[in-house]
């Protein structure tokens, strides 16, 4: 079933796209994409047999057609019509494994990564990909960070790798939360790790005072 996240993601799709959703678990965004035509084609791919299987039926059931393929990213999908590609609900480490795989001529990338965002950023922009865009989405609470990545050249700095880009104060706010609670986690002695989460706060609330 279609949830926020998902929606959210379709919602950085142009008409003119040609979409391979990477990781599509049962193709519910494949599905929502060919059905309100959103995009101008689509594929589902995923590396686990099971998950295929079950978004092969659920493709059966609405009736439309999507090429499926079993795969690790781009390892055996030759398709070159291929132009968007959606990475989502995986974690970073797998997230840079399938960009590093993608074909150069692969210009618009859509991802939404489970953990290491911070990290992710940074490697994005040691690849020369850019975040075009952020969005974040609450839902059963959980925060999905949903980035837009093209090719197109943006300079960053320290606070954009480091907490994004969005402007979303409830996701600053959020963070800020978080830090404060690790910061009661870390013992006394841990001076240098104390010293990071002081500095992660005022940041976080200089971002927060700004918007």
């Amino acid at each position: 079933m279609m949830n926020q996240k998902l929606k959210a993601i379709a919602s950085l799709i142009d008409k003119k796209d040609i979409v391979l959703d990477t990781c599509c678990d049962h193709a519910y965004l494949a599905i929502y994409l060919k059905k309100n035509k959103l995009c101008k084609d689509v594929f589902a791919s995923d590396i686990n047999i099971h998950a295929l299987e079950q978004a092969k039926k659920n493709i059966l059931a609405s009736g439309l057609i999507i090429p499926t393929y079993l795969s690790d990213g781009f390892l055996d999908i030759t398709n070159e019509s291929i132009n968007t590609v959606v990475i989502a609900g995986v974690g970073a480490s797998t997230v840079l494994h399938i960009l590093d795989g993608a074909p150069k001529r692969i210009s618009k990338f859509i991802i939404s990564s489970n953990n290491h965002q911070e990290e992710l950023r940074k490697e994005l922009y040691k690849r020369e990909l850019y975040i075009q865009k952020e969005i974040i989405v609450f839902e059963k609470g959980k925060c999905y960070v949903i980035l837009l990545v093209t090719k197109q050249k943006l300079k960053e700095n320290k606070l954009s790798l480091k907490y994004g880009k969005s402007n979303n104060k409830e996701y600053f706010e959020y963070l800020l939360e978080k830090e404060k609670d690790i910061l009661k986690k870390i013992p006394k002695n841990k001076i240098y790790m104390r010293f990071k989460c002081y500095l992660n706060i005022k940041e976080l609330k200089y971002i927060i005072k700004r918007m």
